[in-house]
């Protein structure tokens, strides 16, 4: 198959690949994004001053969340049965910065990659939405594979980046 594109038809047509005679192997990928944002606000989701809540508690729920529905996000992917979410936020004190991390898991026929860039995604949204009131200017980049593994294309190692 080479390096086509497997999402179409012969004759352009888009369509779901046909994972049926693929072999289920142990499959994870990791994902990476950062969200950054004033002082102000940076310092009262440290110190948990922020009105909504416990603002990486719910970041994390909803990252774990957004990984289990991505075939209702993203067209054309699969419904995966997912074994493991891991969600990791670093503060960055210097950069009024968070930097997210998702880890997902599965023994399938397909990866993962899709969730975990979806999990850090939605991260990062909830996150602004639960900061908006004090910084509506925040900046959400780098959203990235970091690596994968399993399946017959093998393993990803990105770039770590930032």
């Amino acid at each position: 198959m080479g390096n086509e594109f497997t999402h179409f038809d012969g004759e352009g047509n888009a369509r779901m690949v046909d994972v049926s005679t693929k072999a289920e192997t142990v499959r994870r990928a990791t994902a990476a994004g950062r969200i950054t944002m004033s002082a102000d606000a940076f310092a009262m989701v440290r110190q948990g001053r922020m009105k909504k809540g416990d603002v990486l508690g719910v970041a994390r729920i909803g990252a774990i969340m957004a990984a289990k529905k991505v075939d209702g996000l993203i067209p054309l992917c699969h419904p995966l049965a997912i074994t493991s979410v891991d969600v990791e936020f670093s503060l960055l004190d210097d950069r009024h910065a968070i930097d997210i991390r998702a880890t997902v898991g599965i023994t399938g026929k397909t990866g993962v990659e899709m969730e975990a860039l979806t999990a850090v995604a939605v991260a990062a949204l909830t996150i602004y939405d639960m900061c908006k009131a004090v910084d509506k200017g925040m900046v959400i980049s780098d959203i990235r594979l970091l690596r994968k593994s399993g399946g017959k294309s093998g393993d990803y190692v990105g770039s770590p980046g930032l």
